[in-house]
């Protein structure tokens, strides 16, 4: 196992010999070259990419929270969000303003961790509680973030086969090579810049639903928003399940954690990880949060477009019977091409952002849990078991599609199964950390932050628990 990475500081720099050169044999120089690679690394990491200027601009400010929201609705989400609309109408819209602030509460405490600490969630955890419920957590967090992966390869293959032609293998294989080649490959800065922007593909679900043949009666959507509606159904309240687990997600919690700690070394706050340079300023946490705020509005947004473009179209038409968001792309070509295509483009689009965050938040779990160097600021022969979790999580992903015992649907019950078992209990523990002075210092939760947590966990309890009797007496298949 690689040692931890030990603190640049100036005076630990070795001896020279009289020609300025290190002793070839001497411990000191590895040490030293060690030290110049891990400059390279964060100085590589603080280069903008092209036309990226201008401190004070919002698009710049917002990293993390943003990424991590769009992620939330991956294909799969797609998926699941095309089903609630169009076998339920209206019915489900008010779960969207209902779910976003308990996805603010959580996923802020995440950044403010990673923010404050300067590590990612498994590293805190690693070091402040039990190994076997660090190991218990990271090991779900493979299966389900695997099973999840492969449920979004299939239907972003799908769907490019859908809209392009050619064999669903050619597209499975083009799109997992892409992946893992852009997280290798591409250099820190510049691929976050290229995930802020893959976000906008999320703003085809926003044109499809306002197209002019989409009808919306715009009274009885502003009821829905703001009346509950329930029924006793099992099919009504797994999809309510379905719903929560796919918004709140474990590993939307590692993302964003991480992605603020490869932040905050990109901004020069942090040598490494858990090396600040200085004390976490209100700034930086203010940013942490406006960050959070605008990323799970946005993502509740498009989660309420695709919603009632699925319930304006499908569900009015009498069509409720879909199992995936390629189906929900088929049956709205009556509407046109222009419906077909932009809601296929933002399955293939969303996926290229979901894909690497599902992948790298289990790598930053992994490689924090084996003490590995990790980071996407870090060049592949820097940390190479990080980059290696990676490509093993989306490869595995990628063969899973070619064994046929299992459907890529119930592949999806599966990791939500999986996703309802695992957030409970890690969102206590964020609660746990975001209460403890010896970790988060001054910067505690509030009132508003412990209730809403404590909430979240209360409801994601009761849905697992639901979920895994409808799963047990059969009325989950």
């Amino acid at each position: 196992m690689p040692p931890a990475d030990k603190p640049i500081l100036p005076e630990a720099t070795p001896a020279e010999t009289p020609d300025g050169a290190l002793p070839a044999e001497s411990p000191d120089a590895h040490t030293a070259e060690r030290v110049r690679k891990d400059l390279r690394d964060t100085q590589k990491a603080r280069e903008s990419p092209p036309g990226h200027v201008g401190k004070g601009l919002l698009w710049k400010r917002l990293g993390p929270g943003l990424i991590t929201g769009a992620a939330d609705d991956d294909p799969s989400g797609i998926g699941t969000y095309s089903v609630a609309g169009a076998q339920f109408g209206y019915a489900l819209l008010w779960l969207v303003p209902f779910c976003i602030p308990l996805m603010i509460a959580v996923q802020e405490m995440c950044g403010r961790i990673g923010a404050v600490t300067g590590r990612g969630l498994a590293a805190v955890i690693k070091d402040n509680y039990p190994r076997w419920i660090l190991f218990g957590s990271v090991f779900l967090l493979i299966g389900a973030n695997t099973m999840n992966i492969w449920a979004d390869l299939n239907v972003m293959a799908a769907s490019a086969k859908m809209v392009f032609g050619l064999p669903f293998a050619l597209w499975l294989t083009l799109i997992a090579a892409l992946t893992i080649g852009l997280q290798i490959l591409v250099p820190y800065r510049l691929y976050v810049w290229f995930l802020k922007w893959m976000a906008l593909a999320l703003l085809a679900y926003v044109v499809t639903a306002l197209l002019p043949q989409v009808p919306h009666p715009w009274s009885l959507i502003a009821r829905s928003l703001i009346t509950p509606h329930w029924s006793w159904k099992p099919d009504f309240i797994l999809t309510i399940v379905g719903f929560v687990g796919t918004t709140i997600s474990p590993y939307l919690f590692f993302w964003q954690a991480g992605e603020t700690v490869e932040e905050e070394v990109a901004e020069g706050r942090l040598a490494a990880p858990g090396k600040r340079l200085k004390r976490v300023s209100a700034d930086e946490l203010r940013t942490v949060r406006a960050d959070t705020v605008v990323g799970m509005l946005a993502s509740q947004a498009v989660t309420f477009f695709i919603l009632i473009c699925t319930a304006g179209t499908l569900h009015a038409r009498g069509i409720t019977n879909i199992e995936t968001a390629q189906d929900a792309a088929r049956a709205l070509l009556p509407l046109g091409k222009s419906a077909y295509w932009l809601f296929t483009a933002g399955i293939i689009g969303t996926g290229l952002l979901a894909i690497p965050t599902l992948a790298g938040s289990v790598a930053y779990a992994v490689a924090e849990t084996a003490g590995w160097r990790y980071g996407l600021y870090r060049r592949y022969d820097r940390a190479r078991g990080f980059y290696l979790t990676i490509g093993a999580v989306i490869v595995v992903a990628y063969l899973l599609n070619f064994v046929h015992a299992v459907s890529p649907v119930k592949g999806l019950l599966y990791s939500a199964a999986l996703n309802g078992v695992v957030a409970p209990p890690l969102i206590v523990l964020l609660l746990l950390i975001c209460n403890n002075k010896k970790i988060i210092g001054a910067q505690k939760n509030g009132l508003v932050s412990n209730v809403l947590g404590w909430l979240t966990v209360v409801l994601m309890t009761v849905a697992a628990g639901f979920l895994a009797w409808a799963m047990a007496t059969g009325k989950a298949s």
